[in-house]
């Protein structure tokens, strides 16, 4: 799609929305269903009893029912609506989703960084800021929290954005369901779950499967999830909950990028040198939780979370042979073992100040990574894509120690005020145990520090309508992938690299109706120092340097607009400009060393697209739903120069499902086709790869077809 078709799109999206408060004015009637908004709760804003509604922030809720006509294995499929997030799927499962919050997070190559991201209350991300969405299990879901904005600081390093995904309690009666779906490239999904719950004890457990061949060519993926949660009530009204997860990826194919001659001539096919090397990745996790609520009276209140687990991490690289010759290449081969755990405190107080409420939270929490990373060579011989000899081994350690206070105070009928200050320091430690005459020892450490405040006050013009304004720093320190290479080429970890500091600001307001319509709109804008971005990428490794200030502001739109009882339509928008405000230089080129060429200030940081947009239509009369869905995307820079772009692309999507009850439980077929026109698009792009090769093909026109059987005990 050309540019000013996107901008088309966009400014439509937004025209739309700018009259929906007229059309909602007209609306029906509230029926016996509708939503009300001031009974969500949401945990990312870190309040108990204050709704979503009055908290300063960006707040999103996407609902897991089971009635999506999706296959449920990507958490991406459930964020397209989300303002200000970017969730762009692969179609590479070696590789986990790109996700990226108001253009935090929009330059990782692999993994999330930059985006605080959490499963029932237990961080995926690590201390240093990297993390995993793998292993968030759809199967079992209720919801997906999203929290934008200056008060994500409140989760420490990297909290550009706040992820978070709870899966369902257990219910009385005892329910559950089975699914099974199948699309292109033979992909099959099964699923099920199971909920039950007693007086005092409830659980519940969820299980997937899927397999794929893979839309592009070496791309076949298996993945394996399960997810258990056991609750219980505790004397005085208290609860405490265990859950576990397991997941399980072995050997899934990595296409790799392809340049855009590449695209041009073939978007399916895999990179030559992915087939030379067999390139593929392992991962497995297991980890369990443990959370304790415990109100002690008085409008006090005690929380706990403690949690352990290990990821397991094998990947074949395509590093050529040649470039293994250096003695302090670290091999083609990665092999990462992972145990991780933390502790989380808290006490909460409810009470009054000058005869109006107010909560109030302090605790700490203290988690901790050990990493043992071994690399070793891609090749036996002239054999290719096995594991050869050890060329790295280095123990490394990351830990946080964080504490944390915030208040909400409504000190007055129409305004509230939201504070909190978070102060944290995290410590990484590297000891090396691979070393000889021509490799020295790289062991070393580094500390990092950083308090940051946010506030935020909400004034209340109408019962059903809010204003609000935040402000608030956040950091961001280098993860142990950005450590692991200096940017001079020299051996040792880059220790040298400082943590990006931003300073955000955000104004927005909320409306709702009773008919179950909602707007929300903001303006935003987070300034950085010592942004972090790619120097150099030399033998299949990446390094990087603080390049100075960078800006990120726009503004973003969503609305929710019912129709009578059956029909509804939901649109995003974003505006995003993200750009480096220091020159810079930077390498270009494979096997580039010397950082020569400059990135002028006012370059868009790459990863980051100007404009999205998103548009469902859906209609429900009786057991039937229909949908149409659109989606529009600006073109994205791919490397810093910005002399390349992904183009922006427009697609639509229909889905239709049919349900029926029976005795024994609640049918219900679907099928869902993606990329209705069949649009020629990318789907994602890896930012600076060092060989060009940025371009990750999205799928063209597929089908999905699905059965979901809902049942419940007591039927007959």
């Amino acid at each position: 799609m050309s540019r000013r078709r996107a901008r088309r799109v966009a400014l439509l999206a937004v025209a739309m929305l700018a009259v929906l408060p007229v059309v909602a004015a007209r609306a029906v009637e509230p029926t016996a269903d509708a939503v009300t908004l001031d009974r969500v709760q949401v945990t990312s804003a870190r309040l108990q009893s204050v709704p979503a509604f009055d908290v300063p922030a960006s707040l999103s809720v996407v609902t897991l029912d089971g009635t999506a006509a999706r296959p449920g294995v990507s958490v991406s499929e459930a964020l397209d609506g989300v303002p200000g997030l970017a969730a762009r799927e692969r179609q590479n499962f070696a590789q986990d989703t790109q996700l990226s919050i108001r253009g935090f997070g929009a330059r990782s190559t692999f993994g999330v960084r930059g985006l605080r991201l959490y499963a029932d209350g237990i961080p995926a991300t690590m201390p240093d800021g990297q993390g995993q969405v793998s292993h968030f299990s759809l199967a079992g879901a209720e919801r997906i929290e999203v929290l934008r904005g200056p008060f994500s600081a409140l989760h420490g390093n990297s909290s550009g954005g706040v992820v978070q995904i709870w899966s369902a309690d257990g219910v009385d009666p005892t329910q559950g369901h089975v699914q099974a779906s199948a699309g292109r490239d033979d992909s099959r999904v099964l699923s099920a779950s199971v909920r039950g719950a007693g007086d005092m004890l409830g659980g519940a457990l969820a299980a997937s499967r899927f397999e794929t061949d893979g839309w592009r060519d070496h791309s076949a993926a298996r993945r394996t999830s399960l997810n258990a949660k056991l609750h219980a009530a505790l004397p005085g009204g208290g609860r405490v909950q265990l859950v576990g997860n397991h997941f399980d990826a072995p050997d899934a194919q990595d296409p790799l990028g392809l340049t855009a001659e590449q695209v041009r001539a073939d978007p399916r096919q895999a990179t030559a040198v992915a087939l030379q090397y067999g390139t593929r990745k392992s991962a497995r996790q297991d980890q369990l939780g443990l959370r304790l609520e415990q109100p002690l009276g008085g409008g006090h209140a005690l929380e706990a979370m403690a949690y352990a687990g290990r990821r397991e991490i094998e990947q074949f690289l395509s590093v050529p042979v040649g470039a293994q010759s250096n003695p302090l290449s670290s091999g083609g081969v990665i092999d990462l073992d992972n145990d991780y755990g933390g502790l989380d405190l808290r006490w909460r107080w409810a009470g009054s100040l000058a005869g109006r409420t107010l909560e109030f939270t302090a605790g700490a929490n203290a988690d901790r990574q050990r990493q043992h990373r071994r690399g070793y060579e891609n090749f036996v011989g002239d054999a290719l894509g096995v594991r050869g000899a050890l060329r790295r081994d280095e123990r490394n350690r990351v830990e946080n120690v964080d504490r944390y206070a915030q208040a909400w105070w409504q000190f007055a009928p129409r305004w509230s005020l939201l504070a909190g200050v978070r102060h944290s320091q995290v410590r990484f430690r590297s000891r090396d145990g691979y070393v000889s005459a021509d490799n020295p020892d790289d062991s070393g450490r580094v500390d990092y520090a950083e308090t940051t405040p946010v506030l935020g006050l909400t004034f209340a013009p109408h019962a059903d309508w809010r204003l609000y304004v935040s402000a608030g720093r956040g950091f961001e320190t280098p993860t142990f992938n950005e450590l692991g290479y200096r940017a001079d080429g020299g051996a040792g970890l880059a220790f040298d690299l400082a943590p990006a500091t931003s300073t955000n600001v955000e104004l927005g307001t909320k409306w709702r109706t009773a008919g179950g319509v909602q707007i929300e709109a903001a303006l935003f804008r987070a300034d950085t120092d010592d942004e972090l971005a790619v120097a150099r990428n030399v033998g299949g490794r990446s390094s990087y340097r603080n390049v100075g200030r960078a800006r990120r502001e726009g503004a973003e739109i969503a609305a929710v607009l019912p129709f009578g009882a059956d029909w509804s339509l939901a649109i995003a928008a974003t505006w995003l400009d993200a750009r480096f405000r220091d020159t810079f230089p930077i390498c270009t080129g494979a096997g580039c060393t010397d950082p020569s060429v400059q990135v002028p200030a006012g370059a868009s940081i790459p990863g980051t697209t100007r404009r999205q947009a998103s548009a469902r239509l859906q209609w429900e009369p009786g057991d039937w739903r229909l949908a149409l869905e659109a989606v529009a995307v600006d073109r994205i820079g791919v490397n810093d120069t910005g002399s390349e772009q992904a183009p922006g692309h427009a697609i639509a999507n229909a889905e239709a499902a049919r349900s029926w009850n029976t005795a024994r439980g609640r049918w219900r077929a679907f099928a869902r086709v993606d990329n209705v026109f069949d649009h020629a698009h990318i789907g994602s792009v890896i930012v600076n790869e060092g060989n060009g090769r940025y371009y990750e093909p999205a799928p063209g026109r597929g089908l999905l077809l699905g059965l979901r059987w809902d049942w419940q005990s007591g039927m007959d």
